[in-house]
């Protein structure tokens, strides 16, 4: 796998795992009830340019844009059920979601192994 690609994975990861806390934390932390703003700029500024560079690195690795969206969709399902499981208590073991995170990896995959022409 090029290096580049492990780089936008890691960009896409943090990405993700900021937009859960842009989204998720009025559910975990009181304090954030009521302020889609804060959370707004506080996490969705980072987030954006985290999503930026890695669809800029991704698309330069892949030289197709499907890639990076694949990438950037399927990296979602490292973090979100590992940030639910530990933050708010609900398991990702059931199979319904399993099967979901099975069919990602499959999908990263094909996007990182299967060259085209």
């Amino acid at each position: 796998m090029d290096i580049e690609l492990i780089k936008a994975c890691c960009l896409y990861g943090v990405a993700q795992a900021l937009v859960f806390f842009q989204i998720h934390s009025q559910f975990i932390w009181k304090w954030w009830e009521g302020k889609p703003f804060h959370a707004a700029f506080i996490y969705g500024i980072p987030a954006g340019i985290c999503f930026w560079y890695a669809t800029k690195i991704a698309f330069a690795a892949m030289d197709e844009v499907w890639g990076p969206r694949f990438l950037g969709f399927c990296m979602s399902y490292l973090t979100f059920p590992v940030l639910t499981w530990y933050l708010m208590n609900e398991t990702p073991f059931n199979t319904k979601t399993l099967l979901c995170v099975f069919l990602s990896f499959c999908i990263v995959s094909i996007q990182l192994f299967w060259k085209t022409s």
